[in-house]
């Protein structure tokens, strides 16, 4: 069984909204759901160093300060195959919807805080949504 670590970025902005990311169906992990953007941490990189790298590549943002906001193994999901450990980090932004590049899935959106469990969510977000 594979095993790897992934970092996810939990981006608030002024309204308290949440940048989420719509996964394409070509996602090899959460086809088609909803998540936090975030990605593999490389060789040698720490998680923060990770968070704020898959941030700008995926969003075109930074973050000023991130604060570990969870870390642990990834939900179960029957058939999926690998042991991955989610490192999640909260920020706080200034950013707004039109400072945003989609750089990766269908659509990369600041979801107003009372709508995100309306949405399909990855396992990983649905976990730590509740925690903001």
């Amino acid at each position: 069984m594979a095993t790897y670590d992934v970092a996810l970025v939990l981006l608030v902005d002024a309204s308290g909204s949440v940048l989420m990311q719509h996964r394409d169906e070509h996602a090899p992990v959460s086809p088609n759901q909803w998540s936090l953007p975030g990605g593999h941490i490389e060789p040698g990189e720490s998680p923060e160093q990770a968070a704020r790298r898959e941030l700008l590549e995926e969003t075109g943002l930074t973050a000023g300060e991130l604060r570990l906001l969870w870390s642990g193994p990834r939900p179960y999901e029957a058939g999926f195959g690998h042991t991955v450990t989610v490192h999640i980090f909260h920020g706080v932004t200034t950013a707004r919807q039109e400072d945003v590049v989609l750089g990766e899935g269908q659509a990369m959106v600041f979801v107003p805080r009372d709508e995100v469990f309306d949405r399909e969510l990855a396992a990983s977000t649905a976990l730590v949504l509740p925690m903001i």
